[in-house]
């Protein structure tokens, strides 16, 4: 089986949001819902360092939609089995049986799949299917200003980009086997610094 996968660099993605409103728009979504969300990481504090004060504050954005995973929990966990994977690897809600109950949103790790109130029904990115079967981009990534999104082939992302690992606040790969390749930002928090937060939650 095919799949397809996003590659983010959070190294120079400026936190702009022109993905998160390509989405919006290829898609015509509610205000509420939101298939891509960019957050906003943030640590650190000024120190007194003598008659000086010092800042150690870092900051970098996590561009983030549905990771299309290899192991979808979303799909074992939906009890009307309206989620299916597709030959290329996305993952897909099938409307007609989606009845609403909210399950592959608290079972996700990503908290990708979002609640429709006006269909009553869940929602969730999916790849831009239309425009892959075009051979085109999802829109997200033709819209990035600065390159920090690119999409296609798992194994030839993963084999064209290096210095992968594993970035804050982001659950463990390990979990669900994401179509996800990040480069992590210079300033990539570890998990024991308990003082990183993001700092944007009200918009996502």
């Amino acid at each position: 089986m095919e799949r397809l996968a996003f590659y983010f660099d959070s190294g120079i993605c400026s936190g702009c949001k022109t993905c998160q409103i390509a989405c919006k728009d290829k898609n015509d979504l509610a205000t509420s819902i939101n298939w891509r969300r960019v957050y906003e990481v943030t640590s650190g504090d000024w120190e007194r360092k003598g008659n000086a004060w010092i800042s150690n504050v870092k900051a970098y954005n996590i561009s983030m939609s549905c990771n299309h995973c290899e192991d979808p929990i979303c799909m074992r966990s939906c009890p009307a089995k309206a989620i299916r994977r597709s030959e290329q690897g996305i993952v897909l809600i099938e409307e007609s049986k989606c009845m609403g109950c909210k399950y592959c949103e608290w079972t996700c790790p990503y908290s990708a799949p979002q609640f429709n109130k006006s269909k009553g029904i869940m929602s969730k990115c999916n790849l831009c299917f239309d425009y892959v079967e075009k051979d085109k981009n999802p829109s997200c990534v033709d819209a990035c200003p600065t390159r920090a999104l690119d999409f296609g082939d798992y194994e030839k992302l993963n084999h064209k980009y290096t210095n992968k690992e594993h970035l804050y606040p982001l659950p463990s790969d390990k979990i669900t086997n994401p179509s996800m390749i990040i480069s992590p930002h210079k300033d990539a928090l570890c998990e024991e610094n308990t003082n990183a937060q993001i700092s944007n939650m009200e918009e996502i």
